[in-house]
Order: C-alpha cells, then structure tokens, then sequence
C-alpha cells in the first residue's frame, strides 16, 4: 500500500495530537506490550491513517470518539477487509478510565488472527 508525502506528514502530526484515550491505548500497546505484538500508531494505510495497525495479525484498532461513526467509517473497514485488514473500533469511554477490557478485547481478536 503506498502512501503519499501528505499522508505521512499527516500522520507525525496526528501522532504529537492524540487523544488521552489513545495516548492510554498507545502506553499498553507499545514496545510489544500486548501479546508480544508489534503495533504502530498513526500509520497511513492506502488513502487511510489508521490510529493503531498490528501487520503480524493484519488488524487496525481505532479509538472513537466524536468525530467518527461516520459513512467515511464505513468506507474505510470496507477498503481496508477488501486487504485482508480487520478493524476493531473502540470508543473512547470503553477505553478510559480502565483500558482492561478494551486490551482483552484487542488481544482476543489479535489471537485469532495469527
């Protein structure tokens, strides 16, 4: 999937912009924290960032907020499973205060993935 100047630049600076929902969701995830799995944030996938890609499970996890729930959403998860990439979409307010759910949530659908 290649990916444009515009993308990538969007991407740093949507990475120095999380939310405190994904900056908990980032402090769990990282440095293989979960699983063993390597996860990135903010990374442009096709016309798309996703807010947190796992390659090795092939699955995109989005912290929701306001902004999302929208018809681009839905436009998105289909390009994205027509490459073989799932999403899973978490909401804000399932992720704080207490990521815990949210990160077995993560972890059983990373699992089947493998």
């Amino acid at each position: 999937m290649r990916q444009t100047d515009l993308s990538t630049s969007r991407a740093r600076q949507m990475r120095q912009d999380m939310t405190p929902a994904e900056r908990l969701l980032w402090y769990h995830l990282r440095n293989r924290r979960l699983l063993g799995l390597k996860f990135r944030r903010q990374t442009p996938l096709g016309p798309f960032i996703a807010d947190f890609y796992c390659a090795e499970a092939r699955l995109v996890v989005e912290a929701d907020g306001g902004g999302h729930g929208t018809p681009r959403d839905g436009w998105r998860d289909a390009w994205l499973g027509q490459q073989g990439i799932a999403t899973l979409r978490l909401w804000n307010n399932d992720i704080l205060p207490d990521p815990g759910p949210a990160l077995t949530r993560i972890a059983e659908v990373a699992r089947a993935r493998i």
